[in-house]
């Protein structure tokens, strides 16, 4: 009769971008029949390939991924999306007898799925949000940052100060229902989680090492099309939203107005990157119960199948 309770089993790779998620969940799904569930923010949206560093058709190997690659770059898409999309998937995946493997950057969508954090339905006032918008662009974020600080300093000191759609966001639950996200998250999380899970975390060792492999592949992205692909996001930037926010193609439009050369442009994409990696790792490292593999220090894939096979046979 117990066994009837026992929660499904998920296996999450998470960790700062250019780390190797892509290729080791690959070979950890080939190993242990898994399919993969995309848990990077901006991978979900169609046309959006090179800025995003989807993984390529060769890449996947044949192994099937979902919640990838699926939606028009003008489709909001939010951590509710992704939860209820991917726990439909993770049942999905353990019926038909095979791992379910959460993979991405996106910590928030990891750490969600995996706590259970149910979301109520929002209740939005279009007329404050886009107020606090218009105030955002002709005072800056940092005056909506500091008035979170004032009515939820727990939830503004998990938020970056630029990161505007999270602040606004709390700030309008807090104006339209009196409530603050801090206590909403408490809130939404059960006391049991949803699944037994098991969350690798890759990273170097040596953050210079990371921060070159972010360089490295910056350049690889640039060589394979990415200007072509952030100037159509540029160009479309009032209904790509989402797209036009994301690290990978604004760094690249003060070259598209003419504003800045396309070199400095360049660094600036490489330094917002490497501090991008910075936060994904502080947000990882607060996941308590997160293993970490180092790729310059050990054999990332025989200790993560060793992790792996535990994990399954427990």
């Amino acid at each position: 009769m117990a066994a009837l309770s026992e929660p499904l089993r998920v296996v999450a790779v998470g960790g700062p971008t250019a780390s190797g998620k892509t290729a080791l969940s690959v070979a950890l799904a080939k190993h242990f029949d898994g399919e993969i569930i995309n848990a990077d923010s901006m991978q979900v949206y169609r046309d959006l390939s090179v800025g995003t560093a989807k993984p390529s058709e060769a890449e996947r190997q044949g192994i099937p991924h979902h919640l990838l690659d699926f939606l028009p770059p003008e489709q909001p898409y939010s951590v509710a999306d992704f939860v209820q999309g991917a726990a439909a998937c993770i049942a999905q995946i353990t019926a038909r007898g095979r791992l379910p493997m959460v993979v991405g950057g996106t910590g928030l969508y990891i750490t969600s799925l995996l706590n259970g954090v149910s979301f109520a339905p929002e209740e939005t006032d279009p007329a404050l949000r886009q107020h606090l918008q218009h105030q955002a662009q002709e005072q800056g974020a940092q005056v909506l940052y500091e008035r979170l600080c004032q009515v939820d300093p727990v939830y503004a000191s998990k938020v970056h100060p630029n990161n505007l759609p999270r602040v606004i966001r709390a700030l309008e639950l807090y104006e339209t229902t009196g409530r603050r996200m801090s206590e909403e998250q408490q809130a939404s999380r059960p006391v049991r989680p949803p699944y037994r899970s098991l969350c690798l975390c890759l990273t170097c060792r040596d953050r210079g090492e990371l921060y070159h492999r972010i360089d490295r592949r910056v350049d690889i992205m640039m060589q394979n099309g990415l200007l072509a692909e952030a100037e159509r996001v540029w160009q479309n930037r009032e209904c790509y939203r989402t797209a036009a926010q994301a690290i990978g193609y604004k760094e690249l439009f003060p070259y598209f107005s003419g504003e800045q050369p396309l070199p400095d442009c360049v660094n600036a994409l490489k330094q917002a990157t490497r501090r991008y990696a910075k936060r994904q790792l502080t947000w990882f490292r607060h996941q308590n119960d997160a293993v970490w593999l180092y790729l310059d220090e050990e054999d990332v894939m025989r200790r993560a199948c060793a992790l792996v096979q535990a994990f399954l046979q427990d």
